[in-house]
Formats: structure tokens, C-alpha cells, sequence
């Protein structure tokens, strides 16, 4: 069967309609049911179909012999098929055009929802109380704090830029954690 179709995919590329015709009968119904399975409409999957082979005998000299010509065409269809779907879900609303409905037309309005000035005032406000927080800490806890969390130092490198052991740098970040939370516990 595969030597029978590689004679009638030959005469297709030279422009015998017969081949054409026997090829499109050879695979129309498989072709029709990877579609249908798609789309699930009798219709569109009919004209898919016939789009499936135009696509195909178009494209026919792409077609590569060392795979199954059935495989390459049940691909072209599973594509169409998803095209067709991904076009029809696509309804794209401009926000600058007005849009037109049976009682006129209507200007569209997007509410922006991004600015809360109220929680941009507590955000605030909590940053300001975690700062007067570290700022109220001894000298040698306030140091290694703001190295870690505020310029995002490792261990390793707050512990060469003070000239300590490491084990000292994670006790210090451990005992300045430990009273912030103390200080910020009744604030937060």
C-alpha cells in the first residue's frame, strides 16, 4: 500500500488530477474524524476538510518520503483544525473604539484598580516603623541587619567587611532578629 501511495503522491507533484482525487479518497474519512474530534461540528469539519487537502496538495513537494504521507497529512489537519479553533476564540474588544450596541454606542471604561492609596499609606507607614525599629538597635546588630536585608549580603561577605567569624555574623543577625520582634510585635 505504501509503495502504491508513494506512485500517487509522484503523479500529484506532476499535476495529475487522478492521483489527487484517489489520494483525497484514500484518507478523506480518517482525515474527517481527527477534525470532527476537534471542532465537534459537522459542518466546520466538512469545510476543514477540504481545507486540509488544499493545504496539503500545496504544500505536496514539502512532503518528505522517509514518513508515512497519512502522519503528514493528519498533522496539516489537527493544525487547521486547531487554527480555526484558536481564530473563532479570539475576539479581541479595543478599549480606544468606542462600541456599538443595538441602543447606541457606548465608550468603554477600564476602572483602574492598581492604586490604593490607602494601602500605599500603611505600606508606607509599616516601612517607617521597621526602619525607626532597626534604627533603635545597637550599633553592632543594626550593622549586620541592614547588610543582610537591605543591601542582601551574604553571610560569608558581612563577615569579611566587618573583619568577625561567621558563626559571629549569624549570632548577630539571629539576636537583632529577636528584638525586632520584640520592638515591632505591638506596632504590627
Amino acid at each position: 500500500m505504501q509503495n502504491a501511495e508513494g506512485a500517487l503522491i509522484k503523479l500529484a507533484l506532476k499535476g495529475d488530477q487522478k492521483a489527487y482525487t484517489a489520494l483525497t479518497e484514500r484518507h478523506r474519512s480518517s482525515v474527517y474524524q481527527i477534525v470532527f474530534k476537534i471542532v465537534r461540528d459537522r459542518e466546520t469539519a466538512a469545510d476543514l476538510v477540504q481545507e486540509t487537502f488544499m493545504k496539503a496538495f500545496a504544500s505536496l513537494s514539502s512532503y518528505r518520503s522517509e514518513y508515512r504521507f497519512s502522519t503528514w497529512l493528519y498533522k496539516i489537519a489537527a493544525n487547521s483544525s486547531i487554527d480555526h479553533l484558536r481564530k473563532k476564540r479570539i475576539r479581541a474588544l479595543s478599549l480606544d473604539q468606542p462600541l456599538e450596541t443595538r441602543d447606541g454606542t457606548v465608550e468603554i471604561e477600564v476602572a483602574d484598580y492598581s492604586y490604593h492609596p490607602g494601602r500605599d499609606l500603611e505600606r508606607k507607614e509599616q516601612r517607617s516603623t521597621i526602619d525607626e525599629a532597626i534604627n533603635s538597635l545597637p550599633f553592632k546588630y543594626r550593622e549586620v541587619i541592614i547588610y543582610r536585608h537591605k543591601d542582601d549580603k551574604s553571610y560569608e561577605e558581612i563577615a569579611d567587611l566587618l573583619c568577625i567569624p561567621v558563626g559571629t555574623v549569624k549570632a548577630r543577625i539571629f539576636r537583632a532578629r529577636e528584638l525586632l520582634k520584640k520592638k515591632l510585635r505591638p506596632a504590627l
